[in-house]
């Protein structure tokens, strides 16, 4: 069994919606506490989304004693982590499958853990990932589909961050955690995550400088305990819903957020004609006639990659034409191909889309195959006339937390379905 969204769209968006927690700061930090061989983890503003649920069943599976105590809190006990080898069949779906890995080389020295999947947006290979691993005494090979490592002595090292990888700054971080000797990360990515994570592992007795700058010192400790911890809010939730108010029309007050974390969201729907306030942890966007507006995505501060699906979606709805550049990923325009089936006009020339805004969509069909990707499509089902439904809702599930109830709760026309796979 599947689900698929039915979304009637021309509902204007009125009301609250409150933001969850980040995934990509909850993944690392919820592998960073199986670093702690003494004590328990609390872990407070956890989203419950699928990425979450698997990677809480690889962290069972290795010994791990993860609970949910509460509906966005987690515990973590990890004295018992001794099984070195993740599931290869859970640890194939997440791309945060890879952290799992320097946890293992941190905690047991040995793992062997499936390369990860995750959403087809272009190649994210673990190269970087071995060369860090390399930079820090671990020799680590790929063989029959799975990283493997065996009865490795971890030491510090210095280590350039090819394309200030976020992926790769987390699991350097996390691995050198418990490495002796000091560990000098050069051109490290700068992510709102990346400052969440380090002052979990500082909390946990940890010793990891510079995190938000692009050189990271970590001195390497001998043992972490546990720590009681409250992940940072969602920026790319919150922006996905600030992008999908613009498009959709309306007023909405989007609570639990860090306006800082969306600084260049911001400014670039201010640019677009919209209407954004920030009212200490919260933001407001009240929608105007939307002007078109070039956006090309960068590490951040810059505008966010994973922003840059939902962008086109609302861009194909602006007054004029607008240019989108992708500089991370090489194959994240596939969405175009549904979004254009209601109605869009988009060219996309490899890492560069076209988009000229028309009157309005319709609904139709469609099939979201990543989760931003994904969001997307709801961005434009919601402004669409008629009705739309979109297939593939395990993805948009991987990253947003029961979107179809919050969005249902702002006025929208959104119901999940169960459908029958085909064969």
């Amino acid at each position: 069994m599947t689900a698929k969204f039915i979304v009637r769209g021309g509902n204007r968006l009125s009301g609250t919606v409150a933001i969850g927690g980040a995934k990509n700061s909850a993944l690392p930090i919820l592998t960073a506490a199986a670093l702690a061989a003494e004590g328990e983890s609390i872990l407070d503003n956890v989203p419950d989304n699928s990425d979450i649920q698997h990677l809480c069943a690889i962290l069972e599976a290795l010994g791990c004693q993860v609970e949910r105590v509460a509906e966005t809190t987690l515990r973590i006990r990890a004295q018992h982590l001794e099984n070195h080898v993740a599931p290869y069949h859970i640890a194939r779906r997440l791309r945060g499958s890879t952290y799992v890995m320097g946890l293992l080389l941190a905690r047991l020295g040995k793992g062997e853990v499936a390369c990860p999947g995750g959403c087809e947006i272009g190649a994210r290979p673990v190269d970087f990932h071995l060369k860090g691993f390399k930079a820090l005494g671990a020799e680590v090979v790929v063989e029959h589909g799975a990283m493997v490592s065996q009865s490795v002595n971890l030491r510090g090292g210095r280590f350039y961050v090819d394309r200030a990888s976020v992926g790769t700054t987390v699991n350097m971080i996390i691995t050198a955690s418990l490495a002796p000797g000091v560990t000098i990360l050069e051109n490290a990515a700068c992510e709102p995550e990346i400052v969440d994570l380090a002052n979990f592992i500082n909390a946990m007795g940890g010793r990891v400088r510079g995190a938000g700058t692009n050189t990271v010192r970590i001195e390497g400790v001998d043992r972490l305990h546990g720590a009681r911890h409250e992940v940072i809010p969602d920026r790319i939730e919150a922006g996905t819903y600030m992008l999908m108010t613009a498009a959709a029309g309306g007023e909405v007050r989007i609570e639990n957020v860090i306006p800082e974390h969306l600084g260049t969201v911001i400014a670039k729907l201010v640019e677009a004609g919209q209407e954004v306030a920030e009212q200490g942890d919260c933001v407001v966007v009240r929608s105007r006639p939307i002007r078109s507006v070039d956006v090309e995505t960068q590490v951040y501060p810059g505008f966010p990659t994973d922003l840059q699906s939902p962008w086109v979606a609302l861009m194909g709805l602006a007054d004029g034409i607008a240019v989108v550049q992708e500089t991370i990923f090489e194959n994240r325009f596939g969405f175009t191909n549904e979004l254009i089936r209601m109605g869009a006009n988009i060219k996309v020339d490899r890492n560069t889309g076209i988009v000229r805004g028309v009157e309005r969509y319709t609904g139709a069909p469609v099939e979201a195959r990543d989760i931003r990707g994904g969001a997307a499509l709801v961005t434009a089902a919601l402004a669409a006339e008629g009705v739309t439904e979109i297939g593939g809702v395990r993805f948009i599930d991987r990253g947003y937390s029961r979107m179809e109830e919050k969005l249902t709760a702002l006025g929208a026309d959104v119901k999940r379905v169960t459908v029958e796979e085909g064969p």
